[in-house]
């Protein structure tokens, strides 16, 4: 069974910093995108940030400049540096993957999520 599992999170004062780390354990063969999204009570789950494979990252407007997202393709694993929180940044933050899994005769394509992990910056 894959699985991803997060780490960190927390509360931090307004401006500070955070750094949240997603590791995908279990039968993997390949990953292709990761990324972090994140929903905030009463709104829709949005994109925070993406990387491919090959390393291309993506950002919303609202975190460019703030936020940086790396991958390690050797462990299965993507961070997220969050630099200059803001209140608005506050929300529950989840890996996602999209992966292929199982042995060779039986191989199939998910889409994975994290448990997701609190983050609530401060004013």
């Amino acid at each position: 069974q894959v699985q991803l599992v997060e780490s960190g999170g927390g509360l931090v004062q307004a401006g500070g910093s955070l750094r949240l780390s997603c590791a995908a354990s279990g039968s993997i063969f390949s990953i292709n995108d990761m990324g972090w999204y994140r929903q905030a009570p009463g709104k829709q789950r949005e994109l925070v940030a993406s990387i491919t494979s090959a390393g291309r990252t993506n950002y919303p407007d609202s975190v460019k400049g703030r936020f940086t997202i790396s991958r390690d393709n050797a462990k299965n694993t993507v961070a997220l540096q969050m630099n200059s929180l803001k209140p608005e940044d506050t929300a529950v933050y989840y890996c996602n993957a999209a992966l292929w899994s199982g042995p060779s005769n039986n191989r199939r394509y998910q889409n994975l999520w994290g448990q997701g992990t609190q983050v609530t910056a401060s004013s």
